[in-house]
């Protein structure tokens, strides 16, 4: 994939994850594009190395939609954890 893919995928995927975990968010547009790319890097890895299925580098594809969610959700609940609460 292109880097303006990543970009898209990752804006979407952060989008997706900030939809699903309801509460109160930290960060903005810029903050939410980098933790869906890089939720996408590490469901990528997760799912290739820990489920033993390793995703295409197709855009369409189910799986690597599937892993970038998951993965941006588990980097999401990590930045509510340490930088949540240090904002009033």
């Amino acid at each position: 994939m292109s880097i303006v893919a990543w970009i898209v995928l990752g804006l979407v995927a952060g989008a997706l994850a900030k939809l699903l975990l309801p509460g109160k968010d930290p960060g903005g547009l810029v903050v939410t594009t980098l933790i869906g790319i890089a939720g996408s890097f590490v469901g990528g890895w997760i799912s290739s190395r820990i489920l033993d299925r390793p995703v295409s580098a197709h855009f369409f594809d189910l799986a690597t939609w599937g892993s970038a969610i998951g993965g941006a959700l588990v980097l999401l609940i990590l930045y509510r954890i340490f930088f949540g609460n240090s904002r009033s």
